[in-house]
């Protein structure tokens, strides 16, 4: 039988053309005034999921 993608991963996870996988940083929702301006700006920015996390998150996203 076929798997399925892990709806809630893929709503996290974005796959870029060259295979990397990226995450939004947490906690850049909501009481940002009390947030160092580089913290806000660095958290704009999309991470690339960690090596450690890479095998589980292409399992969670692959059908």
């Amino acid at each position: 039988m076929k798997g399925k993608t892990h709806k809630a991963a893929a709503k996290r996870f974005k796959v870029k053309p060259n295979g990397r996988i990226f995450h939004r940083k947490a906690g850049y929702v909501h009481k940002l005034s009390k947030k160092r301006s580089q913290y806000r700006r660095q958290a704009r920015r999309e991470k690339e999921v960690a090596r450690a996390n890479l095998r589980q998150v292409r399992e969670l996203l692959s059908s």
